[in-house]
Order: C-alpha cells, then sequence, then structure tokens
C-alpha cells in the first residue's frame, strides 16, 4: 500500500460528502434528495429495505450511475465522478454484490481487467497472490472462475479492489456468502483498513454485523435519509425498526413438526469431478420428508454446488436410485422431469441461473412455473397466465419493481431473490431445494422468507436449505448436517446440536464411517 496513516488521517474533512442526491426512474424515484458523510478512517453502514435507494446510491459515487441532481465533495472539493475510472482515480474502489467477473477467464485475468493492468501477467498474479495472503483471502491467481465456487468469487472481488489502493471501500453485502471464519477475517482486514486512515461504506442487511464493525449508520427509507444513529449504542431490533418502520415478526417453528413419508432420499449419492478444481460427491446419505426442514451448513467449496447440481438434474449421476424423489429413482432425470415429480428448486446464482437478467419477470416465471400455474396448452403459451402469476408473486412478497413486465436484471439483488423464492413457493411443491434463501434480503423480508419456508413445510413440503448462513439454518431448520470435502455429516436435530459443534463439523471433523448413512 503506498498510503500511510499520517497522509490520509491528518485533516479533519470528510473524505465523502453528498449533498441533496438524487436519482430519478420512470415510475422511481430511487434516490430524493440524500445528505451522506464519510470521515477519514471511519466504518459507515448505510442501512434499508429492498428498494430503498442503496444500491443507487453507491453507485452513483462509483461512478456507474450519474446523478439527476445534487452535488458530490471529495475531499472537501466538488467533483463529477463520470465513471468507474474516474473513480477509481480519485481513490473509490467497490466490491459489488453482483459479481462483474468473466466466467472463462482466470483470478488473475479478471483482476486485470479491473485494474487497468499494464505488465506483466506473471507479476500481476504474484500480487494477487500476496494480497490475498495478506489478508486472508485464499485465491489462487491461475484457476478459472468458472470453476470457483460463490464464495471464492466474492474473494476475487475484494482482492481487486485492495489492489487499487483505495482511499474509500464500498462494500455491498460482502459477507452474504461468507463463512463465520472467513467473515471475522475479513473483519479483521476492514478493522486493519480504517487503522490507515482508510474509509469503509459497508451495505448489510446482517445487524449484528453492522453493530460489530461500524461506527456511524445512516438509514435510508424510500428513498430518502430517515435517520442517523451510532449502531454500537442500538440493538438489531431498533436498527430493524428504524428500516422498515415497525418491529419484526421472528420465525417460529414448531417444537416437534409433523413429519411425513419421505420426499428425497439421497443413498450413497457419488459424483465425480468433472474439473480439477472442482469436488467430488463421497456417499453422500440424507432424507428429507414431508413437513421437515433440514439444513446443509459448509464452508463454500465443499461440495455445495456439485450437490446442488445433482439434485437440480443440472448434473446426472450414473445410479439413478441413488436419488429418489417421492419414491421414484431420479437421478437420470433432467430438470423438467423431477419438477413433474414435484420438486422446485431455488439456485444459489439469482442472476443467470435463477432468472435470465434481460427477460421479463413475466417471461422468467414462464420458465420453471409453466407447468405448476396451467400457462401453456396445446403447445401454445398463456402469456396473461404468466403476467398473473408474476403479479400475484409480486404483491404476495413485496417484491419491489415496476411490474411483471420488468426485466430481472432491473430489480435489486433482494428484490429478485424474493421473486425468485416466490415463484417456487407459490407452485406448491412437494420438494423444495433452495440454496442460500435470505442471500442479500433486509432483515424484513428475510424473516418474511422464513415464515413462509416454515408455512411450506407446515403444510406438508419437504424443505431442504443449503446455507452458510449458521443463524438461518438455527432458527429455521429442524435437523441440520454438515458438508465437507464432499462428504456429509450424519444430520443432528437443531435442539440438540450447538454452533460449536457445527463449526467442527464445518471442519471435517467427523469419521468417515459415519457418513455413509445421515438421516
Amino acid at each position: 500500500m503506498t498510503s500511510t496513516p499520517a497522509d490520509l488521517s491528518a485533516s479533519p474533512t470528510p473524505r465523502l460528502a453528498l449533498r441533496g442526491i438524487v436519482k430519478q426512474y420512470p415510475g422511481c424515484r430511487a434516490n430524493d434528495g440524500i445528505d451522506l458523510v464519510v470521515m477519514p478512517g471511519e466504518c459507515h453502514a448505510l442501512l434499508g429495505e429492498n428498494g430503498a435507494g442503496k444500491s443507487t446510491l453507491v453507485k452513483i459515487v462509483a461512478g456507474v450511475l450519474q446523478a439527476d441532481e445534487g452535488e458530490i465533495l471529495w475531499e472537501g472539493a466538488p467533483v463529477r465522478i463520470g465513471s468507474p475510472a474516474a473513480a477509481r482515480t480519485l481513490g473509490i474502489g467497490m466490491v459489488f454484490q453482483h459479481f462483474s467477473l468473466f466466467d472463462s477467464m482466470t483470478v488473475a485475468e479478471n483482476v486485470a481487467l479491473g485494474v487497468d493492468w499494464r505488465g506483466a501477467m506473471a507479476d500481476l498474479s504474484r500480487r494477487v497472490a500476496e494480497v490475498s495472503a495478506r489478508y486472508g483471502l485464499a485465491l489462487d491467481p491461475a484457476r478459472r472462475v468458472c470453476d470457483l465456487s460463490v464464495g471464492e468469487r466474492q474473494r476475487v472481488e475484494i482482492v481487486r479492489s485492495l489492489l487499487q489502493d483505495p482511499k474509500l471501500l464500498i462494500m455491498d453485502e460482502p459477507t452474504s456468502v461468507l463463512t463465520p471464519q472467513e467473515i471475522e477475517s475479513l473483519f479483521a482486514v476492514l478493522r486493519r483498513l480504517t487503522a490507515e486512515g482508510r474509509s469503509i461504506l459497508y451495505i448489510s442487511h446482517k445487524l449484528a454485523e453492522i453493530r460489530t464493525l461500524c461506527e456511524r449508520a445512516t438509514v435510508l427509507r424510500g428513498g430518502r435519509v430517515s435517520g442517523t444513529c451510532d449502531p454500537r449504542e442500538e440493538t438489531a431490533a431498533s436498527l430493524a425498526r428504524m428500516m422498515i418502520g415497525t418491529d419484526l415478526a421472528p420465525p417460529v417453528r414448531a417444537a416437534a413438526p409433523r413429519v411425513g413419508e419421505p420426499r428425497l432420499v439421497l443413498d450413497r449419492l457419488s459424483l465425480t469431478s468433472e474439473t480439477p478444481f472442482s469436488t467430488a460427491l463421497d456417499a453422500v446419505s440424507l432424507t428429507v420428508s414431508a413437513g421437515e426442514i433440514v439444513g446443509i451448513a459448509g464452508v463454500a467449496g465443499n461440495g455445495q454446488a456439485e450437490l446442488l447440481s445433482a439434485l437440480s438434474g443440472e448434473a446426472l449421476v450414473a445410479v439413478p436410485e441413488a436419488i429418489r424423489i417421492d419414491g421414484v429413482a431420479a437421478g437420470h432425470l433432467g430438470p423438467r422431469r423431477r419438477r413433474a415429480l414435484g420438486m422446485g428448486f431455488v439456485p444459489e446464482e439469482r442472476l443467470g441461473r435463477g432468472a435470465v437478467p434481460e427477460m421479463s419477470l413475466a417471461d422468467n416465471v414462464l420458465l420453471s412455473a409453466h407447468r405448476a400455474a396451467g400457462m401453456v396448452r396445446g403447445g401454445m403459451i398463456r402469456f396473461s397466465r404468466a403476467k398473473g402469476f408474476a403479479e400475484r408473486v409480486i404483491d404476495a412478497f413485496h417484491v419491489a419493481a415496476a411490474g411483471p413486465r420488468a426485466v430481472a436484471r432491473s430489480l435489486s439483488g433482494g428484490n429478485l431473490q424474493k421473486f425468485i423464492v416466490g415463484r417456487e413457493i407459490m407452485q406448491n411443491p412437494r420438494l423444495l431445494v433452495v440454496a442460500q434463501p435470505t442471500w442479500g434480503v433486509d432483515a424484513g423480508s428475510a424473516a418474511a422468507i422464513h415464515r413462509d419456508l416454515i408455512a411450506l413445510a407446515d403444510a406438508g413440503t419437504a424443505v431442504l436449505v443449503v446455507s452458510q448462513d449458521l443463524d438461518e439454518l438455527f432458527a429455521i431448520c429442524d435437523r441440520i448436517a454438515v458438508i465437507c470435502q464432499g462428504r456429509l455429516s450424519p444430520s443432528r436435530p437443531v435442539r440438540a446440536a450447538t454452533v460449536e459443534e457445527i463449526g467442527l463439523l464445518m471442519g471435517g471433523v467427523f469419521h468417515l464411517e459415519e457418513t455413509s448413512h445421515a438421516s
């Protein structure tokens, strides 16, 4: 790093000051006269519900968008940030919620594009390795992005920003796909940066993180500033109240859910590695029955992606009986035929796999819900049915969107997540497999999704949740298993498990012979 604590923190002038920022979209005023001040050496939280205007505001600061009205002051001087390159020149770096990476390129090649590298790639690879090692964000510069887990892709974004030597680092939901251990490592990085006098503008829906990390918070509601506070002096409940204007209703899981017939049975499911960097599945066994919610925890890159591909039908397995859905051998069936058996599926990646970015919400529901909602008859698409279904999802799950004709990429990450989860739930599946159900979703919406999953299970659906959020799994699940290096631990009742025990399992501390019949 070229900057020193002295030259970054000598002046009390704000690092960044926003005055009266306005951004208008057709039918939506995303930012309505927003004022914000971030000081040198400060970790400043930006809070708000999905659609409150947070992402729009930070994209203006990062040069991705231009404000319609208002003024930006950088270290006391008015500036116009006309592009991301102009922002980088000032010393503004950003880690986006949706990754801006090319799957077919290596880690080093993606970093080169983001930092305008002009030197030898070997030198950049060494720099990537040095920075990732220094900050505990393990990365192999030679790996292709398509072979990385979501958590590893997040590390690429963070390392790429750190290589730009930023004075202000904007982080949009940086811990959404990180494990507790990775989060602690990231927090150590951020504390080191602020101790050097650098500023952090931190967006997160995890209120406990905000209270631990940040000294000040600006809260947005409906595109306006609804208040500022010191989050260390607030409770998670009071912060949530500032964001949504009411108290949260936490999910409540029955002490003894009514468990019915097995809906999903994995019997020694094995899957070979397709690439040198993927994880082979080794004799994974698990049963999920009607009326229960089973969670799978684990550190990113330990086989979750491969397991989800096998469950969805994207990856077929050699032994059809290794996956049974409602008693039917399904290991050789593709996604369409598994849906015909009553399975719903929410993938980890919402843009690209959960929804086609350039297609409307109505067209996106047609992709996975056409059978359940009768959108096709006699080979003809009934577009009115698709539009009506999308409208019901928008209304029922409080999705902030311009209507069913809005394209998927126009939604904030949290609102798109609510739409995808709602699309699957409203099909009333007999089995629902959902990955990271509340990734990037605000506290109020996360609680609502949890309640909906519980209600679905109470109605008789078997629900399998794959998540890195242990708080989420402990809140809604009846049983938890852990995946590590492609092996699955025996599941255990949530009420008999502790976070420490699950943490040990995430580190692989379970016996190989116990994994053959986890149920």
